[in-house]
């Protein structure tokens, strides 16, 4: 069992087992319920797309990649220069 504090705001940190259970992650709805004298947190709803692989992640500047785009063209140009 995992023990938290709450801060001055009135929020607590859920620990990281417990959010990979649950599949929860920034912009997740989570519902509060009173039962007697403790409280039952509920998973309402994900954000859709979690990403499993990291692809689209990061962001570059630089301009992508025609998909169509052939790299021994690329070799060929450099090589008769």
């Amino acid at each position: 069992m995992d023990i938290t504090s709450v801060t001055s705001k009135g929020q607590v940190t859920i620990p990281k087992e417990l959010r990979q259970q649950l599949g929860i992650r920034q912009g997740s709805r989570i519902e509060f319920l009173l039962v007697g004298d403790h409280v039952e947190m509920r998973v309402r709803s994900s954000p859709a797309g979690e990403a499993r692989s990291g692809f689209g992640m990061l962001k570059s500047r630089r301009a992508s990649v025609p998909t169509d785009f052939d790299p021994a063209t690329l070799r060929l140009s450099q090589a008769h220069r």
